[in-house]
């Protein structure tokens, strides 16, 4: 189910990540790849607490691409996509997502944190109430570490 190519494009949103930190945002990542599962369209790392990297990315491709494309494109993001960002995927039309961390691990990074007050409501409970089959494949234990470590490295220090 996950191949070499899903986990170098998880990794891949986590170095997005890692940009949105030397921005000075916090450190998630999107990343959206085409039909070829190889050629990548777009990433976007985090911006604000409203426009979180997986919602900014499905707008601007849902601006971008017809409905029809972006059902056969990937978003890839390290950590599992929270409940508005996972609706935002959902309109846009985005028809596979795969992540590495669950949202449910992030909070053990950050805690009741102000900045980030995680929602206990994974993506799966998200796309179960609506009409369309979009396939979530995470969480990647390949990738849980790695992400874990660099979200716990940046919430330690908020």
């Amino acid at each position: 189910m996950i191949n070499d190519q899903d986990i170098h494009f998880l990794r891949l949103s986590n170095e997005v990540g890692r940009r949105a930190i030397a921005l000075g945002k916090h450190p998630f990542g999107a990343v959206l790849v085409a039909p070829d599962n190889q050629t990548v369209l777009l990433t976007q790392c985090n911006i604000d607490t409203v426009n979180h990297a997986e919602s900014t990315l499905a707008r601007i491709a849902a601006s971008n691409f017809p409905a029809e494309y972006l059902w056969q494109c990937t978003l890839y993001t390290a950590v599992e996509p929270c409940c508005m960002c996972a609706g935002t995927i959902y309109w846009a039309n985005i028809g596979r997502v795969v992540f590495g961390m669950s949202e449910t691990r992030l909070l053990a990074c950050t805690g009741s944190h102000e900045e980030n007050p995680t929602m206990s409501l994974s993506a799966a409970a998200v796309f179960a109430h609506g009409q369309k089959p979009i396939r979530l494949i995470g969480p990647v234990a390949a990738l849980d570490e790695e992400t874990f470590a660099l979200q716990q490295s940046f919430w330690q220090k908020r």
